[in-house]
């Protein structure tokens, strides 16, 4: 059995983290962490006590963090220093943020994605798959998500937008269509267009669930992991080849 502390445990996400994790027999959820000054820092919610002291990660096998930046870079020091492994869905990292997961990943082994949904990564490879193929067309990324994600665009979008960049294009941050409405969970659109054809390829997210599913596959996938930086393509691809 994995035994995991969930970051930002008493939020959307980590509660839903919880729920779908607390229904799979190879898990249990045995620390919730908070931020100080949480009201319910030092009670026991749904059987996991939650805490701010990031020491008490030592009791679990794998923390799942799909908080902010700040919390995020709290966070690594004490995986480091517990030599606990890590799944980290948090997005609107800088680069130097994102330099410090890097420099983590090499004592320890870290998933790392902007997008942990199983469906968006697969479509990632379409698109990779499309932007070497169709030279000479015209590439437009559009995303919509709620009214509360403080990144834009996300960074979902941004990877878009990386991937087809490595194929020749030059997609800017700026030209990224951000849209916040309503409670939309994400939408990504990316349009390929010429004098002949368009062809559009796109991901709409239903529920937060499907980040949470891929989080707990990946959470699976890394516990005994060798140091080292994980994207979900390297999940998704050693799950593929055992079909």
């Amino acid at each position: 059995m994995i035994k995991l502390a969930i970051a930002g445990f008493c939020g959307k996400m980590g509660q839903r983290i919880f729920a779908l994790a607390a229904e799979d027999k190879n898990f249990k959820v045995v620390i919730g962490l908070e931020k100080t000054g949480h009201p319910e820092i030092g009670k026991i919610v749904n059987g996991v006590r939650i805490t701010d002291n990031l020491e008490e990660i030592k009791g679990c096998d794998c923390i799942l963090d799909f908080t902010i930046a700040a919390a995020t870079l709290a966070n690594l020091p004490y995986i480091v220093k517990n030599k606990k492994c890590a799944v980290i869905g948090t997005t609107g990292l800088d680069e130097s943020q994102q330099a410090k997961v890097k420099e983590t990943a090499k004592k320890t082994a870290i998933v790392f994605s902007p997008n942990m949904s199983v469906g968006v990564n697969l479509l990632f490879n379409l698109v990779k798959t499309a932007s070497r193929t169709l030279d000479g067309y015209k590439v437009s990324i559009e995303e919509a998500h709620h009214i509360h994600k403080k990144d834009a665009p996300s960074g979902t979008a941004k990877r878009f937008a990386e991937i087809i960049n490595e194929h020749g294009f030059g997609i800017k941050t700026s030209d990224i269509k951000a849209i916040r409405e309503d409670e939309i969970v994400g939408d990504h659109k990316i349009v390929f267009e010429s004098e002949v054809d368009t062809i559009e390829l796109s991901h709409h997210a239903k529920t937060r669930d499907i980040f949470v599913k891929g989080a707990l596959i990946a959470a699976k996938w890394v516990v005994g992991k060798k140091a080292g930086l994980y994207s979900m393509d390297d999940v998704l691809s050693e799950k593929i080849n055992k079909k």
